[in-house]
């Protein structure tokens, strides 16, 4: 098992995925094996993976845990739509996580908000 970054410090990357075709958005394991390979190209170590359908034709929640923090995805076929959210320390890069989440859903639109983490509210310190 890997050893957890010393400190706080990350990127908190927030997708808005839309455009999707619905039948993606569907299957616990093939959005389980997109996060999989997502978080090997980031460098992310996973430790745990939880996914859970919503029933015929509903969308999917799921959370791959990471030694590094998280990767969440929740989803609305109906709407051709998914929320991910990827936050990642040390010296991972969650912008590739992003990408191929993006790539392997095959959206047609994506917006992706990118928040550094850790740092001090008072922007003091390292966090180290």
């Amino acid at each position: 098992m890997s050893t957890p970054p010393r400190h706080p410090h990350g990127r908190h990357l927030l997708l808005d995925l839309a455009g999707i075709v619905p039948a993606r958005l569907t299957d616990p394991a093939q959005l389980e094996a997109a996060l999989r390979d997502a978080a090997r190209l980031a460098g992310a170590t996973v430790l745990s993976a939880h996914f859970h359908h919503f029933g015929e034709g509903g969308g999917v929640t799921g959370v791959l845990l990471l030694s590094e923090s998280h990767i969440s995805i929740h989803t609305w076929p109906e709407h051709g739509f998914a929320a991910v959210d990827i936050f990642m320390c040390g010296g991972t890069r969650p912008e590739r996580a992003a990408e191929s989440i993006a790539a392997a859903l095959e959206a047609g639109h994506a917006r992706q908000h990118d928040m550094p983490r850790g740092k001090r509210p008072d922007g003091a310190g390292d966090g180290a």
